[in-house]
């Protein structure tokens, strides 16, 4: 389901994920951990292990650029994660597919650093990068040992806030940009899903592709990036995160000397938003509207039918309800005892596979759920996969079948807090949309779900009348 984020590498980060918590793994398999976030760092950024971590500290800097940062003195790495509200959503619709290509366009260099040598640097350090545009935010991070931490600042910040946009470059990376977008669209996966979105979310920017336009891509001009980047990438719009080893504080120090102190905010910001520090920041996008419904699509080259569905649920700003819906996708869809996969896999063996997923998004999260079969069982899998939906409305569910769903859904989220990476892009993220929860907030928002608030506040959600529904089949 990587139609909702787009990096420089295959990534399903950022935006395929409930980001009032962190990453969440897909659904169909018990949970045994989850992406670090941009690229994901592996195991050896543990951070935290089992212990108590403390609270993240805030500062605003000259101009009035965010800053978050929570010290992990165990962690072998520091991560440096820069957050822009600066996705696809933030898009007109000539600027089509602008946010993701100036993502690539800012990798090719800056004034003072050439193309490739901010990668040839960062690995000098003896650390690595990444970067993912969703829709509602774009994201760049640096993972390097603590004692390289101010230098992997000084790099990125130069990289991210000063991009050179060379026109040589840019007719280059156009290319790389539109090789993807057809590589994309040879995928009927991929394909079935933005044409799930853009059914279930017309006219709305959740609806479009990340990637942008054909039409759009082959007229940008350099010009108009350096404007977007301009009107977007400023002081009221950004957050730095940084999870690592802190010691005496020199590193934060250092910041209010960085080229981030000297970011400009924009002279009266829009839509009423005060800048990252601001609770409720609002997506550019406006509030989603999911349009139910069903079609049918047959599509080349896809080698089995699937079943498709999305529901619209709190946004990602709802911490609490974010939390309660995932409890539901995880007690419906996560592993051989969840209802779906017993029901649709394990019992009746009509489906492949059957995946459901939280997608945490700041104009309205989506539910999205996939099953896999043969053809001719694709109207048993609907019909079925309605029962048991109906089943999970009309009556609320047992207690250890709800504790079980906590278990999992708390150990994922504990889990990820071992990672230096994945702290600092849960606290970026969290920051940049003015949600400033302690670290144990979502813990905490898992223990007030019981079965019987559940059943009454969150089940109605899931109503397959609620859902739009794809049927896609092999031409």
């Amino acid at each position: 389901m990587n139609v909702l984020t787009c990096g420089v590498t295959d990534l399903v980060v950022s935006q395929v994920v409930s980001d009032a918590l962190a990453p969440l793994a897909a659904k169909g398999a018990e949970k045994t951990g989850f992406d670090g976030g941009s690229g994901g760092p592996g195991p050896a950024s543990r951070a935290a292990g089992s212990g108590t971590l403390g609270e993240p500290q805030q500062r605003r800097l000259g101009q009035g650029a965010a800053v978050v940062s929570l010290d992990l003195p165990q962690a072998p790495v520091t991560c440096v994660d820069f957050w822009c509200r600066a996705g696809s959503a933030a898009e007109t619709p000539a600027e089509s597919g602008l946010a993701h290509f100036l993502e690539h366009m800012v990798f090719k260099g800056s004034e003072r650093l050439g193309a490739g040598e901010f990668d040839l640097r960062v690995e000098a350090l003896g650390g690595s990068s990444n970067a993912a545009t969703g829709f509602d935010d774009v994201h760049y991070h640096v993972l390097v040992p603590p004692s390289a931490a101010a230098e992997a600042i000084d790099l990125l910040l130069d990289l991210v806030l000063a991009p050179r946009l060379d026109g040589q470059d840019f007719a280059m990376e156009r290319q790389v940009v539109l090789e993807e977008l057809a590589q994309s669209e040879d995928q009927p996966e991929e394909v079935a899903f933005q044409q799930l979105l853009s059914r279930a979310c017309p006219g709305h920017a959740y609806g479009q592709p990340i990637l942008g336009r054909r039409q759009a891509l082959e007229g940008h001009r350099p010009e108009a990036m350096a404007a977007f980047h301009q009107r977007l990438y400023r002081a009221d719009n950004c957050c730095l995160a940084v999870a690592g080893p802190l010691g005496d504080g020199a590193i934060l120090e250092h910041l209010e000397h960085s080229a981030l102190a000297h970011l400009a905010s924009a002279d009266q910001p829009r839509s009423g938003r005060s800048g990252p520090a601001s609770a409720g920041a609002q997506s550019e996008a406006g509030p989603l509207q999911l349009q139910p419904g069903s079609d049918t699509v047959v599509l080349p080259r896809l080698e089995a039918a699937r079943l498709l569905m999305a529901w619209q649920v709190p946004p990602a700003g709802d911490l609490e309800a974010v939390i309660g819906c995932d409890l539901l996708t995880t007690l419906l869809a996560e592993g051989r005892r969840s209802r779906l996969v017993a029901r649709l896999r394990e019992q009746l063996r009509l489906v492949e596979s059957i995946d459901l997923d939280l997608n945490g998004l700041e104009a309205g999260s989506l539910v999205l759920l996939e099953a896999v079969c043969e053809s001719e069982h694709l109207p048993a899998v609907e019909a079925e996969i309605r029962r048991v939906l109906q089943e999970l409305i009309g009556a609320p569910p047992p207690l250890a079948e709800v504790e079980r769903a906590q278990r999992l859904v708390g150990n994922g989220y504990r889990f990820g807090l071992e990672a230096a990476g994945s702290v600092a892009g849960l606290l970026g993220n969290n920051h940049l949309w003015g949600r400033h929860q302690p670290i144990q907030a979502p813990l905490d928002a898992l223990a007030h779900w019981d079965p019987q608030r559940l059943w009454r506040d969150l089940t109605p959600l899931l109503d397959p009348e609620r859902a739009f529904c794809l049927r896609a089949l092999p031409a």
